[in-house]
């Protein structure tokens, strides 16, 4: 064969990877050939990544759109996976985020996976806001014909355990869509049901799409191409350079400036991205642990020793219900038995609680196996990035709050990446990281377009990159900066950064909500209102605004405040205020990183 032949020739590849590509190629037919070029070419423009390849022609029996709304990025990845899976079959497929997606559009799909997670209160992620309001309100009609299958990932030490994707696998049906697959509820070690439910929901889209035979290129291209990007599976062993507390002594929080040498990575970040920390636990806490199950930390486990795998393994200040109704099953604790059979008690004890202190209230003998039967895995923790690589170059910067959890018995307890990085790393230690990109929240593509940011807290952290960026590359868009917290001689974080900034004209306005300082409580929203008439002219200037910051209350008290602003100074409805804030999500121009 010609294309085979043409292996033959000097090329880049080794023998073994020319031998699995000339064998996966040899299967082909000329159409698949024309895609796996175009696949192979978008690789390449990639550098090496997964990239969107170019889309087949859709068949006679329809094609596939994998939709999905991520947080964290776990939704995302599942779906890019689901997505070259889908391509190795030769499916006609498209992979779309539900923020670039026109929700009137899903009546005219055939095929649709959706993937998507679920964060704080039941609440859909950011991007799948708009999509998961209008389905909800019923406005998109009649989804008759629209064969479709949900995955859903989610935290089962949440009350409302992936409550967005039961919200679009009912609703999806309720108007009309006919389910090929059931809804997958996965928990956060979703590795292994994401495969089983991507090769099902697969193989029923395969059935009943018409696109002829299929071929099975993925291993071959990967083989092929090869991959070296750092990510959560093969995070960066960078080194930590700064710890820097930047709230004063009298302060009631506890907040680090920390800083991460990425040198020698080749890892690029963007203002709005966040990066992935993987940490140990506390020694101590291992060590107590251990002692209340009797355990000596020797006893053998796939991950090496016990200690070892409780040191970077497992999770243990997350508590979950899973190890609360499992420890029931194997304690004669009446109690425990109790608060496992009442999920209003469950709940309670779930998010004021650590592993720790469960196995403290009830003691329980366990064996090693049973131990780690109970726990969850490890995962890494998120932190928006505070610094523009064009300022800082191959280092990258956190605003990091310290999690203190004083207990009733005058211990305290700590959040394990906070404290991991506060008090457990020495100047130079490593830190395994990558970084976890954000499209959803970028900085608008025109320079001269004005910015709002609200930012109380260390949601400062994406604000402070945001003013570096817009420095470096001499943006001439107005930039208004709302920050809030306690006090404002122990917690006004980068205050030195912002004064320069105003002085030197890029930040054109700071609204400022120190709560503590008077009598009557002052938050940022209470700014937002004050200020309603000049930010709503700024808003129908074209401004952009973003959030960042605390989900469950600054978020919707902020945005609560928006939506007056809007009704007030735009003379419209409560209605109207909300489409105009639809609107503006839909355009990009309201952007939220929460959490």
């Amino acid at each position: 064969m010609q294309v085979t032949d043409s292996l033959t020739q000097i090329t880049p590849l080794s023998d073994e990877q020319q031998r699995q590509l000339s064998q996966a190629l040899a299967t082909l037919n000329s159409q698949q050939l024309t895609w796996v070029s175009g696949y192979l070419y978008g690789l390449a423009q990639a550098g090496g990544g997964v990239a969107a390849a170019p889309i087949p022609a859709a068949a006679a029996g329809g094609s596939l759109t994998i939709l999905y709304g991520s947080q964290t990025g776990n939704a995302k990845g599942v779906a890019s996976a689901i997505h070259q899976q889908a391509q190795a079959q030769g499916l006609p497929v498209t992979l779309v985020s539900m923020a670039d997606y026109k929700p009137k559009q899903l009546k005219k799909e055939t095929h649709l996976l959706v993937v998507v997670s679920t964060y704080g209160e039941g609440e859909p992620p950011e991007p799948a806001v708009d999509l998961h309001e209008q389905l909800k309100k019923g406005k998109l009609g009649k989804l008759d014909g629209v064969k479709f299958a949900v995955l859903g990932l989610g935290d089962s030490s949440y009350e409302f355990f992936c409550k967005t994707g039961q919200d679009f696998d009912g609703w999806l049906a309720q108007a009309g869509g006919e389910r090929i697959a059931p809804l997958a509820s996965l928990d956060v070690d979703y590795e292994a049901g994401a495969k089983a439910w991507t090769e099902q929901a697969l193989a029923a889209v395969a059935a009943t799409l018409n696109t002829g035979p299929t071929g099975s290129v993925a291993g071959a291209v990967k083989a092929a191409v090869g991959h070296s990007q750092f990510d959560k599976a093969n995070p960066f062993p960078a080194r930590l350079s700064v710890n820097q507390k930047i709230t004063g002594r009298d302060s009631t929080k506890d907040i680090r400036h920390i800083e991460i040498s990425l040198e020698e990575s080749g890892i690029h970040y963007q203002p709005g991205d966040a990066l992935g920390v993987w940490f140990d636990n506390e020694p101590d806490l291992v060590g107590e642990v251990l002692a209340l199950v009797g355990l000596t930390g020797d006893e053998a486990t796939p991950h090496g020793s016990l200690r070892a795998a409780l040191t970077r393994h497992f999770e243990l200040t997350r508590l979950h219900g899973g190890f609360i109704t499992g420890l029931a099953e194997i304690s004669t604790d009446a109690a425990l038995h109790d608060i496992a059979g009442d999920k209003a008690q469950l709940n309670a004890l779930v998010a004021s609680a650590q592993v720790v202190d469960v196995l403290k209230r009830f003691p329980t003998a366990l064996g090693a196996e049973q131990l780690t039967s109970l726990l969850r895995p490890l995962t890494p923790r998120l932190y928006s990035i505070a610094s523009a690589q064009s300022e800082v170059e191959e280092e990258v910067h956190l605003t990091v709050g310290v999690v203190r959890y004083p207990q009733e018995d005058g211990t305290v307890r700590s959040g394990a990446a906070s404290s991991y990085l506060a008090d457990r790393l020495d100047d130079g230690a490593e830190v395994r990281v990558f970084v976890e990109h954000n499209d959803n929240f970028r900085l608008p593509a025109n320079p001269d377009t004005p910015v709002i940011m609200v930012g109380p807290g260390t949601g400062i952290a994406p604000f402070r990159a945001f003013l570096q960026e817009r420095d470096a590359i001499g943006a001439s868009g107005q930039n208004w900066l709302f920050f809030g917290n306690p006090h404002f001689t122990q917690d006004f974080l980068y205050q030195v950064e912002w004064q320069r900034y105003v002085k030197s004209g890029l930040l054109s306005k700071i609204s400022l909500a120190f709560s503590r300082d008077q009598a009557e409580k002052i938050y940022v929203q209470d700014r937002l209102r004050e200020a309603g008439l000049e930010l709503y002219q700024w808003l129908e200037a074209g401004a952009h605004f973003y959030v960042c910051g605390d989900a469950n209350h600054m978020a919707r008290d902020v945005q609560e405040a928006l939506l007056d602003v809007i009704s007030e100074h735009g003379h419209k409805s409560r209605e109207e205020a909300e489409k105009y804030l639809s609107e503006l999500r839909r355009a990009k121009r309201y952007q939220r990183d929460v959490y």
